[in-house]
C-alpha cells in the first residue's frame, strides 16, 4: 500500500521574520503547516522535515567567497539554524548542504545524518512506500520550489500548498515565475 508525505521545507530561524535571510512573513505559514502535520500523522502517513545545515566558511556565502550571493545563514549549531519554536516537529529531518563547497537547494539533496553516504530523503521515502507528495516551507521561490521539482522528476505525484510557503521574492515577480515553473514542470500548485 502506497503513503502520503508531507515535505516540510527549511522552517529555519534565519528564514522567518528577524532571520539573516528572512522571507517576509515566512512565519505565517507555521500554523497552516502544523495543521497538515497533524493531519497526515492522524492518517499514518508520512512527515519529513528538511534542513540548511551550513557551515561557517560555507561557498554561498558573501562573506566568504567571491562567487557567494547570500548572507551567512543556517549555520550548524546557532539560533538561525534551530527550526522556528512554533513549528510542530515530529518525524525526521534531513539535512543538506552541510560540506563547505556543496549547496543543495532541493530537500532530495538531503541526507538523514550530516554525512554524504547516509540514507537521503528519496531512500527515505522509497523505504516508506510513498508515491503522494506535499511540499511546504520556505522558501516557495527556491528550496520548496526546487524540491517540488525533484519530487516530480523522481515520480513522486507531487503537489505544492500555496497557504504553506511564501517567496523571499529577491526579484519581485520571482514567486509567481516560480509557481509557473512548477506547473510547467508538472507539479500541482494549490
Amino acid at each position: 500500500m502506497s503513503r502520503k508525505a508531507l515535505i516540510v521545507v527549511d522552517m529555519q530561524n534565519d528564514f522567518c521574520p528577524g532571520g539573516a535571510l528572512a522571507v517576509p512573513h515566512g512565519d505565517d505559514v507555521i500554523g497552516p503547516i502544523n495543521a497538515l502535520v497533524d493531519t497526515y500523522l492522524a492518517n499514518g502517513d508520512v512527515v519529513v522535515y528538511t534542513k540548511d545545515h551550513h557551515p561557517a566558511d560555507h561557498h554561498s556565502f558573501k562573506a566568504n567567497h567571491p562567487d557567494g550571493i547570500w548572507p551567512n545563514h543556517c549555520v550548524q549549531q546557532t539560533g538561525g539554524w534551530d527550526f522556528h519554536p512554533d513549528l510542530v516537529v515530529s518525524g525526521p529531518t534531513f539535512y543538506k548542504a552541510f560540506l563547505t563547497t556543496e549547496d543543495s537547494y532541493s530537500g532530495f539533496g538531503g541526507h538523514i545524518k550530516p554525512d554524504m553516504a547516509a540514507p537521503s530523503l528519496a531512500d527515505y521515502l522509497k523505504e516508506q512506500r510513498v508515491s503522494n507528495v506535499t511540499v511546504v516551507g520556505l522558501a516557495l521561490d527556491y528550496c520548496v520550489k526546487s524540491t517540488a521539482i525533484d519530487a516530480k522528476g523522481l515520480g513522486f505525484d507531487t503537489a505544492v500548498l500555496l497557504s504553506g510557503t511564501r517567496p523571499v521574492n529577491v526579484n519581485p515577480t520571482d514567486g509567481d515565475a516560480a509557481i509557473a515553473e512548477l506547473r510547467a514542470a508538472g507539479v500541482s500548485v494549490k
